[in-house]
């Protein structure tokens, strides 16, 4: 969360003149006159208690942050970290009718001065997920934001074990088709001591092998994660396909990244068809089932989790318009317009809007077919102002990026469309962990860490 003196409410509880740190350690009474009881210590926390800085990726590759700092400019860390945890401490307890968060934030102010973070409850943790859900301003789907389930796994930082839990995650997600909204937490980040990191975007991901002339065989999207997960020791298909699964990439702290292969009876895959041409099945297309985000990291009240997959389910146009659509993707609306006999000389016969209609109707009608939850975005659109309206009851303000909210097929026949929204950020949320400069640098340094190997 980005603070700024302005926002420092003038009834705060924790006043900081001169937005300084505390010159004193000395801790006051606990409220009501009870005794202070001892504060947590770091190392009582069920994390890693010491980590060099690492080296990982994420919303494509990222490099890993050298020791631990929280997203702030303007006030000093722990003056920022008091802050954003009294905000969310007092949302905690005003949205719960839980009474004043006196107490509380007594006991999170002590663990604070003593340790240079604090532990959410399990309570805080499941509240603060499906807020950040609520406040993603990116994300069409937060009606049902009431219904993630949340899986506290925050004593978990070794990598198998996390790729063994998100596997768990993913076929409790599926649910045989009926899918559910899921997020596994992970370890945090903590003064000194990053926590864990999943590269891989997702957690079902399908490789992109690039030829010595730029030609991609599978999806263009994750060519570096392919490239990674090669150098890596990933062998690939044999022959290299076009929906081969990449293995989860995941780098626990003070550790190289390490490959984990996803086994392929936790991934539903359904195969597209179309309701009417026959020919549409002989395209070969297939896709998973459930979204699992996995390179973003969660922050709730000052406190980062950097790695915290969640996943909702498919919107028709997110499969059809895009990962099949895009000319940057699998790039199937040529094919299409070619099987139905369409000219592709001139953009004025709308051979791209025909194809693109025909391809989102082929992915709904598949999902419908093999029992997998897809939503179109017609009816998504609607659920979303159901969503504002509801908000708005509760005399909150509903987040929203205009140009992520309005579908990419179709967009001025959704009710969406036709309105503005107020774009600004709010904590509990999801962020992109930050690129480096160079993707490919970024992957050379990971592969010099794995191999041993020097590069120039």
């Amino acid at each position: 969360m980005h603070l700024s003196q302005s926002q420092i409410q003038s009834g705060s509880r924790w006043r900081i003149p001169g937005r300084g740190r505390p010159k004193s350690r000395a801790l006051a009474p606990e409220p009501d006159g009870v005794e202070p009881a001892a504060p947590r210590s770091l190392h009582a926390c069920p994390m890693a208690a010491t980590a060099a800085a690492g080296t990982g990726f994420a919303g494509g590759i990222a490099m890993l942050d050298d020791g631990w700092s929280l997203p702030d400019h303007g006030l000093p860390a722990l003056d920022s970290l008091l802050i954003s945890a009294e905000l969310f401490i007092t949302m905690f307890h005003n949205e719960n009718h839980l009474g004043p968060p006196d107490r509380r934030l007594w006991h999170v102010r002590s663990e604070i001065e003593a340790s240079g973070t604090y532990w959410h409850t399990p309570e805080e943790l499941a509240f603060g997920a499906r807020v950040a859900w609520r406040n993603s301003a990116r994300c069409i789907g937060r009606l049902y934001w009431q219904s993630l389930q949340v899986r506290d796994r925050r004593a978990i930082s070794a990598a198998p074990d996390i790729a063994a839990e998100s596997v768990e995650h993913l076929r409790e997600a599926t649910n045989g088709g009926r899918i559910r909204p899921v997020i596994t937490v992970f370890a945090p980040d903590a003064p000194g001591s990053p926590g864990p990191r999943i590269i891989s975007s997702q957690f079902v991901r399908y490789a992109g092998y690039e030829a010595a002339d730029g030609t991609v065989t599978g999806d263009p999207a994750n060519a570096d994660l392919t490239w990674l997960a090669r150098g890596l020791g990933w062998p690939g298909g044999q022959p290299a396909g076009r929906f081969d699964i990449l293995p989860l990439l995941v780098q626990e702290p003070g550790a190289p990244v390490t490959a984990h292969e996803i086994p392929a009876d936790a991934v539903l895959e359904v195969p597209i068809e179309h309701p009417e041409l026959a020919w549409f099945a002989d395209l070969g297309l297939r896709w998973h089932a459930v979204p699992v985000i996995s390179d973003m990291y969660l922050d709730i009240g000052g406190v980062r989790y950097p790695a915290a997959p969640f996943n909702g389910w498919y919107m028709c146009t997110e499969i059809g318009s895009r990962n099949f659509g895009d000319s940057g993707r699998y790039d199937q609306l040529p094919v299409i317009a070619a099987r139905m006999g369409l000219s592709v000389a001139s953009d004025r016969s709308l051979w791209k809007d025909r194809a693109m209609t025909e391809l989102n109707l082929a992915v709904v009608h598949s999902f419908g077919k093999a029992g997998v939850t897809i939503t179109d975005h017609h009816t998504e659109s609607v659920r979303f102002l159901a969503h504002i309206e509801r908000e708005e009851r509760h005399g909150r303000e509903c987040p929203a990026d205009w140009t992520w909210i309005v579908p990419p097929a179709a967009s001025s026949t959704t009710p969406v469309f036709h309105r503005y929204y107020q774009n600004f950020d709010q904590t509990p949320n999801f962020y992109r962990h930050p690129a480096p400069a160079s993707r490919k640098e970024a992957g050379l340094h990971v592969l010099a860490r794995h191999t041993g190997q020097l590069t120039g």
